[in-house]
């Protein structure tokens, strides 16, 4: 492998929360510009989030431990922080391990809750920024959209992504199977728990009409009414109200349930016995269980949500074991790419493609004359196979003289081999929706030369 690949991280595994809060990188553009200064990097990308911190670079010239000191040194005195405790609190990877572990956190396989998807744009807008500012390059270009491509694929071919693995996600995904579409239902909030406002947040991206929020303090409630969009009440409100909403989802700190069976009798009443759905997530319980023996009345608390995300978690873990199969299919795919950068494999590539090409052309040619002997044979494929060299000597000499400057030969030699598709890549229809985009076939290439002979 002719360029080293470094990968520098923490993450909720490795450190706890006060150490990552110290080493998060709050002006990331800032931190690459200067990572390129101060480092012997040629390309690199810092991504930070709540769970982690990321930093992708390619190494100038140097053995990899040289460069990761390097980095690990100025990325603590940016955060003011110990390269000590820094290092205590880190996972360093270099060429294909880092390729794969990269692979592996855009596949959300390494996050908190596996096969979330917040990651990958998380992973797309830190990329965005590195091109905008110049710090990523060809190698971290082709890498990032390869970890991309990665986790489509991913979400394509295994279901990851497809089960309930939070609590809060998962009352959602039960309501949705009570009601079916969540878009004429409303919702209550009772106590504005975290955990009640994610299940808020998760059954608005469902469509939920409305969203009542109740607490025992006002200002809480419409502080989460605020940024849901839903109408705060005071907690001695709520039995009033229930008839008007359809899900109920309530999290106190109450030492006594605040919802009774006979309150629900009279609301069902009122509600003429259309069905109510009723998560209970604190603990102690909210709400009576005596409500579940009611009609039309679905009630489950934290322990029936958390029986639905084990088993969720344990079919993740199954459509794990197939995902990083493709990890390793695909970092492997990626290193045959990375190889390729040398000059020699790239040139020995386009000989054998030009030469395939003519030997090709020379055979539908000699179909069409007929039989021809053995020395006008031999002639005619000396003939293609002298223009085909030819036809690259220009080519070949050019990228020569690039692998003379540095930092630019990787670009011209990653260009020739898409220019002549050397790695055999489909690209998909979607690949560059933002130009305008147009196919050529041969027979194409064909009829532009003969009418470009008529126009002269």
């Amino acid at each position: 492998m002719n360029k080293q690949i470094i990968l520098i991280g923490l993450n909720h595994r490795t450190a706890g929360v006060e150490v990552r809060e110290k080493f998060a990188l709050t002006d990331v553009e800032n931190f690459e510009q200067g990572l390129m200064a101060h480092c012997p990097v040629l390309e690199c990308m810092a991504l930070s989030t709540c769970n982690r911190v990321e930093i992708v670079a390619v190494a100038r010239k140097v053995p990899a431990r040289e460069c990761m000191d390097a980095i690990v040194g100025y990325w603590a005195e940016a955060c003011n922080g110990s390269p000590e405790l820094l290092v205590e609190n880190l996972y360093q990877y270099a060429d294909l391990d880092a390729v794969r572990h990269l692979f592996t956190v855009a596949s959300s396989l390494d996050s908190m809750v596996m096969g979330e998807p917040q990651i990958l744009g998380q992973l797309k807008d830190a990329y965005r920024s590195a091109v905008d500012k110049g710090t990523a390059k060809t190698i971290v270009n082709r890498l990032l959209h390869k970890s991309f491509s990665v986790a489509k694929r991913i979400r394509t071919e295994t279901a990851i992504a497809s089960s309930a693995v939070s609590i809060s996600y998962a009352a959602v995904e039960l309501a949705r199977k009570i009601f079916g579409d969540l878009k004429p239902t409303r919702a209550m909030l009772v106590g504005a728990g975290e955990m009640a406002e994610l299940a808020a947040m998760h059954l608005l991206r469902n469509g939920v009409k409305e969203i009542i929020i109740a607490n025992r303090t006002l200002s809480r409630a419409k502080d989460l009414a605020e940024s849901l969009g839903g109408e705060p009440i005071q907690i001695e409100a709520m039995p009033d109200r229930l008839h008007e909403v359809d899900i109920v989802i309530s999290s106190t700190g109450s030492p006594v349930a605040v919802i009774k069976a006979k309150d629900v009798k009279a609301v069902l009443r009122k509600r003429k016995n259309k069905p109510m759905f009723f998560i209970d997530i604190a603990v102690p319980r909210d709400i009576d269980p005596d409500v579940n023996t009611l009609d039309n009345v679905y009630l489950y608390d934290i322990d029936d949500l958390k029986e639905v995300v084990d088993e969720n978690m344990a079919q993740r873990q199954g459509e794990a074991t197939k995902a990083r199969a493709v990890v390793d299919l695909e970092t492997e795919t990626f290193g045959n790419w990375l190889n390729s950068l040398n000059i020699q494999p790239t040139i020995v590539d386009l000989v054998g493609k030009s030469e395939d090409v003519a030997m090709r052309e020379l055979a539908k040619t000699l179909k069409k004359i007929g039989p021809v002997n053995d020395g006008t044979r031999n002639a005619l494929e000396r003939l293609v196979l002298s223009i085909a060299h030819k036809s690259l000597h220009e080519p070949i000499c050019f990228l020569k003289r690039r692998t003379q400057e540095e930092g630019s030969a990787e670009r011209f030699i990653d260009l020739a081999r898409r220019m002549f598709n050397l790695d055999d890549e489909s690209v998909p229809e979607d690949a560059h929706l933002d130009r305008k985009t147009a196919t050529c076939a041969p027979e194409d290439i064909e009829q532009y030369i003969e009418i470009s002979k008529k126009e002269q």
